[in-house]
């Protein structure tokens, strides 16, 4: 039982630390680039779910991501 609680704290905070380099990588980026990776990730989880492979998830966040770039000019 013991190994399990220290894999998940492990996970745990390997997650958190993913989450914090991700998050400021976005410093830098215009309110258009932010609007085109935002709506690339919405996009590419539709695309997985509507279509379902990496064609899928390709395809949608193609498309998000023209979206979200035109919807933030």
């Amino acid at each position: 039982m013991n190994s399990l609680r220290h894999y998940a704290t492990t996970a745990t905070v390997a997650t958190i630390a993913a989450t914090l380099l991700s998050l400021g990588g976005c410093a830098g980026m215009t309110h258009q680039e932010k609007g085109t990776a935002t709506g690339a990730v919405i996009g590419g989880v539709a695309g997985n779910v509507l279509g379902g492979g990496v064609l899928g998830t390709a395809a949608g966040a193609a498309v998000g991501g023209v979206v979200g770039h035109e919807v933030t000019k």
